[in-house]
């Protein structure tokens, strides 16, 4: 078939428990659900004032970050920069990243290329509270 088509919200489980953090924390994956051969995409909804716990890496996969809706910040290597309702962030492969969401929380849809295939962890090293003040 030519095209999938699948509800983010609606046919994606939410797997934002899986990183123990704030309960409210919504995280849901689509690349197998869209069955992408050469991307990866995602979706996340960080409550107000939280800081995502984990920082991470990929030594091959750049993604951009685009935010739907809030505002807030991210962690750049060294460097933080501000986030807006449409703004978009290209993050190249071997920067860290991480987020926190401002006052009215912070949702994104994270896009990655190229696709990670059978084992997308290979591609990543993460770091529980990378994002320290």
């Amino acid at each position: 078939m030519p095209f999938t088509l699948k509800n983010l919200k609606g046919d994606l489980d939410d797997v934002g428990a899986n990183f123990d953090g704030a309960p409210d924390l919504e995280f849901r994956l689509a690349t197998q659900a869209l069955e992408l051969e050469q991307s990866g995409l995602g979706y996340q909804r960080i409550p107000p004032n939280y800081r995502f716990p984990y920082g991470h890496t990929h030594k091959e996969q750049e993604e951009v970050y685009l935010v739907l809706r809030g505002s807030g910040r991210m962690k750049l290597d060294d460097e933080i920069v501000d986030l807006h309702q449409w703004d978009a962030v290209r993050v190249a492969a071997g920067t860290w990243r991480g987020y926190e969401a401002g006052p009215e929380g912070l949702e994104i849809i994270v896009i990655g290329a190229p696709n990670l295939g059978e084992n997308p962890r290979g591609d990543v090293e993460g770091k529980r509270d990378w994002w320290t003040d």
